[in-house]
């Protein structure tokens, strides 16, 4: 039961990050198309309508963080991020056990501090009502309160593989590795 509300929540950080990216890709479009139709009127003689997304990139960058951030637990479990397996490929398979424990519980720190930290930040720009400093003011909250949530969703998976780990089995982004042909320790 537990494992299938940790899969939905994971899954449900790649469909937001996902949605994010189309969300910046239509809004790109949106911008070329308007500065096209621009154009062609202009082109001819005829007053342009003026289709423009005002902070299209300060809001795309929102967007692309949000994207980064939320893909994290789940980029984790597919195998996705970088891992120095030359090291662990090298040592005896129960030695390379201990080296991803040690390396899961050090990722469980820095997410920890990098958690803590940026839910400090959100909160204060909540109560400060700080916003952006492009020509559309957006709440800054919003976009690290997304960022909170991100870092949020990874720390439970950095904690859930090292639990699997540590119950004898073998955690998911070794399984997405195995399935890759990356071997660790064997």
């Amino acid at each position: 039961m537990l494992r299938g509300l940790l899969d939905r929540l994971y899954a449900a950080g790649f469909a937001l990050a996902a949605l994010a990216l189309v969300t910046i890709a239509g809004l790109v479009l949106v911008q070329v198309l308007g500065r096209v139709i621009d154009k062609t009127l202009l082109a001819l003689g005829q007053e342009p309508v003026g289709i423009a997304i005002t902070s299209l990139s300060e809001l795309g960058g929102f967007l692309f963080v949000g994207a980064v951030f939320l893909a994290l637990a789940g980029t984790l479990r597919a195998g996705g991020h970088v891992r120095v397996t030359l090291l662990i490929h090298s040592v005896p398979a129960p030695f390379a056990r201990l080296l991803s424990v040690v390396a899961l519980l050090l990722a469980l720190g820095l997410c920890g501090f990098a958690l803590y930290s940026a839910g400090v930040q959100a909160w204060d720009s909540w109560a400060f009502n700080a916003v952006s400093f492009g020509m559309a003011k957006f709440p800054l909250w919003i976009p690290q309160a997304v960022m909170v949530l991100g870092l949020m969703l990874f720390w439970i998976a950095l904690l859930d593989e090292l639990i699997v780990l540590l119950s004898g089995s073998s955690p998911a982004f070794q399984r997405a590795e195995d399935g890759k042909g990356i071997q660790d320790g064997h």
